[in-house]
């Protein structure tokens, strides 16, 4: 992406004189907090307005930088709690504003809510419950992305076969919406269809349904008058999928129906094998960082470049985080990705949406507080700089060896070096550690100091700190080989005696003796983090879940291959025989 100029409209200012005098003004005059804006960085602006939406639409997507998704609300089905999430609030607007989004998507679902036979009428008072959110949203002056969310997949993914039906009831769909918002200020955006996909039909008629469901969408709202002549339309790809083609096909439909006001959006969860952890993809690595990269370069290129802005209407990783089960994803290496997004989304001038499924993610929609600060500090120092980061963000220290020097890489991400901490301490250049290049190397004194009693696991946590940006976090970790042993179970419920020492699971590999993959990912022999098995630190066991028992042999000896963060690896034989399982160790050879 070193191609990509950053566009003006993303650069930073200060107030000016004029915009300072009045600043000073307002305060002079005592306005109270609730007139006050928290920028991206938290400090406060004060406006005595609504929010003024610049004409040009690359500008107003601009100023909708960040975003986040109002995720398993008004979307799940069939009510707004059915998913486990609490009513929106007023107060959860607010909390957002403060914390520096500048827009929330609302994704709805409305099938549940609108006849399924024409005239297609929408439920008058689940319309107003959406509008209600839509005004609490507004009055704390954020912009607002409303969808047609579930029913992608629910009814419009039947326009093959029923197109007609399927075409009127969308169309109806979007003129009542049309109705009921026609006078909202143009902070509201319209959004044509959530992840749009077609069963039994070609890639060609793929294409065109989406043309024609697009094209409908905007013909329909702009009929509608008022405010809806000139409001913000957000148009998609397939799936929300960021691939070329199928961002040509897009960019064609947008260019083809001349309209200044629209704006294209995708969604981005990232290199699926690291964002599931499947395939052996454990790390942020070059593939990774490279898928990203590439995404966002073609995301600028399709449309930034040429006019179009972009709206990434969802980006997060899959199935991280969740607080409901075992961590899939390494700390450190989903904050390298979270670093790189903000990065990027600069770079390409796009404004990015966070996918925020519920209380169990990011923001507990109970307490309005953030469910892991510390992530959430990453998210948001990205929208505006850069943090250095390490090659891994864990140094281990085997407590049955002679304590020898570590090693990690810097990534500096065009920042400085400034040192290495442990608490309040500065650690001493030379003594405790070196540096050459990009090379960061604990000594062996430091360690023998900073691990004390060799107690497994964390026994030190040190920052790396940087010229700008957040701290980099290293644990300093005792462990040693994890050992597993033999046991017995069922094809229902399969545990394996764990003594983890420390560490900890990053992935399993499964194969039979022909080298032929074991396990419900048949593509690969690394099997899917809480997919196929998951960690369980607490009862000292790995898990054989449901799925990998189901999909193993009957009668047939599979090898597991356990990887652990440290480097560590377990072999680890099963069989199932009917309805009961054996597992027995493999000795280290």
């Amino acid at each position: 992406m070193k191609d990509i100029q950053r566009p003006a409209h993303h650069r930073r200012r200060g107030p000016g004189l004029l915009g300072g005098l009045l600043m000073a003004l307002l305060v002079i005059l005592g306005l109270s907090g609730s007139t006050a804006l928290a920028a991206p960085g938290g400090t406060a602006q004060q406006t005595g307005s609504a929010v003024k939406v610049p004409a040009r639409a690359m500008d107003a997507v601009a100023a909708m930088q960040p975003s986040w998704n109002l995720g398993n609300t008004l979307d799940a089905i069939p009510d707004e709690t059915s998913w486990g999430n609490p009513k929106a609030s007023r107060e959860l607007f607010a909390t957002l504003r403060a914390q520096g989004f500048r827009s929330v998507r609302i994704p709805v679902t409305w099938s549940a809510h609108q006849s399924a036979t024409a005239p297609y009428t929408v439920d008058a008072a689940y319309l107003k419950r959406v509008k209600e959110v839509v005004d609490w949203a507004q009055a704390e002056k954020l912009y607002l992305v409303l969808n047609v969310h579930h029913d992608s997949w629910q009814w419009i993914s039947k326009i093959a076969a029923d197109h007609d039906k399927v075409l009127a009831r969308y169309n109806a769909l979007w003129t009542q919406i049309s109705a009921a918002f026609r006078d909202e200020p143009r902070t509201l955006l319209f959004e044509s269809v959530n992840e749009p996909s077609f069963d039994n039909a070609t890639a060609a008629q793929k294409t065109e349904f989406l043309n024609e469901l697009n094209s409908s969408f905007q013909k329909t709202v702009r009929a509608s008058g008022g405010a809806n002549k000139s409001r913000l339309l957000v148009l998609t790809t397939q799936g929300g999928t960021p691939s070329q083609e199928l961002m040509d096909d897009l960019y064609t439909t947008i260019s083809g129906l001349h309209d200044s006001n629209l704006v294209a959006t995708v969604h981005y969860y990232g290199w699926y094998p690291f964002s599931v952890n499947v395939a052996g993809g454990t790390l942020y690595d070059d593939t990774a960082r490279n898928d990203l990269t590439d995404s966002f370069a073609r995301m600028h290129n399709t449309f930034v470049a040429t006019g179009i802005p972009v709206y990434v209407g969802e980006y997060s990783l899959l199935g991280y985080p969740d607080d409901n089960h075992p961590s899939r994803i390494e700390r450190g290496e989903a904050l390298k990705y979270y670093e790189n997004v903000g990065h990027a989304a600069r770079v390409a001038g796009v404004t990015t949406a966070l996918w925020d499924p519920g209380s169990y993610a990011y923001l507990n929609r109970q307490t309005l507080k953030w469910q892991d600060p510390d992530l959430f500090a990453w998210i948001r120092s990205s929208w505006t700089t850069r943090s250095g980061t390490a090659s891994f963000d864990q140094v281990f220290v085997a407590k049955s060896s002679r304590i020898t020097a570590q090693s990690l890489t810097l990534n500096l991400n065009g920042t400085k070096f400034r040192g290495l901490w442990d608490g309040d301490t500065k650690l001493a250049e030379g003594r405790d550690y070196t540096v050459f290049e990009d090379r960061l190397t604990l000594t062996a004194s430091a360690l023998t100091r900073l691990t004390g009693n060799r107690a497994y696991g964390v026994n030190a946590t040190l920052q790396a700190r940087f010229s700008r940006g957040l701290p980099w976090q290293i644990d300093v970790v005792t462990n040693d080989t994890p050992e597993l042993s033999n046991t017995t179970g069922t094809a229902a419920k399969f545990t394996i005696p764990t003594k983890y020492q420390g560490d900890q699971l990053a992935t399993m590999e499964s194969t039979y003796a022909d080298g032929t993959n074991a396990g419900p990912t048949s593509w690969n022999p690394y099997q899917e983090f809480n997919g196929a098995f998951s960690p369980d630190y607490a009862n000292g066991t790995i898990i054989l879940t449901a799925d990998m028992l189901k999909a193993l042999r009957d009668g047939e000896q599979a090898t597991l291959t356990f990887h652990f963060h440290s480097g560590a690896k377990v072999k680890y034989k099963v069989t199932k025989s009917g309805d009961s399982v054996t597992g027995t160790v493999v000795k280290a050879s």
